[in-house]
This record gives structure tokens, sequence and C-alpha cells, in this order.
């Protein structure tokens, strides 16, 4: 087992919360992602923060390209470590 963990930043809490849902439909994440509100620095408008996703991945078997590719459908990304 490892620590892996997997950061996908979201635009809109919708965005995070559909995101968290299709996880687990498309790749068996057995873990519910925890969501996490991201205000830019200085910022204090809720519509300046961006939603991270985080996915635990102890058997380190996500790919990240697909990955890449899945928080595209949310206009995200994934964090690199």
């Amino acid at each position: 087992m490892s620590d892996v963990r997997h950061v996908l930043v979201l635009p809109d809490r919708d965005a995070a919360e559909e995101a968290a849902e299709a996880l687990g439909e498309r790749f068996g994440v057995r873990e519910e992602p925890q969501l996490v509100r991201d205000a830019l620095a200085g910022e204090d408008d809720a519509e300046d923060a961006q939603w991270l996703v985080v996915v635990e991945d102890p058997d380190d078997r996500l790919d990240p390209k697909e990955l890449d590719a899945f928080a595209a459908q949310w206009d995200g990304w994934r964090e690199e470590p």
C-alpha cells in the first residue's frame, strides 16, 4: 500500500460534486472523495473559489492521464504532486 492522493481542481461546487459522484462509477473509487473549497489568494468572493476533489488511491491504480481527461470534462485539471 502506498500513500497516493490525486487532487482534481474544478471551477465550482456543482462540478466538484458531479465529478466526485462520477469517480465511483467510472473508476470504481471505494472511498468517497473529499470536497474542499479553495479560495484564491486575496479573494473573499465565493465566486472566486475553486473546488478540489481529493481522491485517495492507496493501491496506486488510477491512471493520472485518465484523471486529467476526466477532470477536463468539467473544465478542470489534475494537480501535479
